[in-house]
């Protein structure tokens, strides 16, 4: 299975790719940290872009209810983890790895349960059927990236560390 960079006709797609192309990508590269991936995956709906996420259900070990990407912790089986992130949206939505245009990658970041992630952005054909897992998966969140985009729709909010520091982080209500 091959997940390499193909073009892409769409031009809003295209231009991403373009952008992604010449992007160094900042790694965080703590082995105590368990090696994960996700993946964006954007698609054209009703005259706008998407962005696919799911909420967690309440069974899953790891982020019980949490708004995320579909994604989760490398296996020995995979490849690399572009694999990864592509076997875990067939895992979670039943989207097939060879339906997964990749575009690019974004940052490496961390999660307060101890994993390294590492973000994919794809793109899908529209509409797709998706096979979403009742076990992992309790909710499916089409995202329109105006709503993302709207001043309306953010809000900064300061949370306090468990060692006492400050955060400021940007929320979606």
């Amino acid at each position: 299975m091959s997940f390499g960079m193909t073009q892409v006709s769409d031009p809003v797609l295209g231009r991403l790719e373009r952008l992604f192309s010449g992007r160094v990508k900042k790694s965080i590269g703590d082995p105590a940290l368990w090696p994960s991936a996700v993946i964006l995956l954007l698609y054209p709906k009703d005259g706008s872009y998407c962005i696919l996420f799911n909420k967690r259900t309440d069974t899953v070990e790891f982020n019980k209810g949490d708004i995320c990407f579909p994604g989760g912790s490398r296996d020995p089986q995979d490849q690399d983890l572009k694999g990864t992130a592509c076997r875990e949206a067939y895992e979670e939505m039943g989207v097939l790895p060879e339906d997964v245009t990749i575009l690019g990658e974004l940052d490496e970041d961390f999660t307060r349960t101890g994993f390294a992630i590492h973000p994919f952005v794809g793109t899908i054909a529209y509409p797709y059927s998706f096979n979403v897992s009742s076990a992992e998966v309790a909710e499916v969140l089409e995202v329109p990236l105006s709503l993302l985009y709207d001043d309306e729709s953010v809000r900064e909010e300061t949370w306090v560390q468990p060692d006492g520091q400050f955060t400021r982080a940007y929320v979606y209500p």
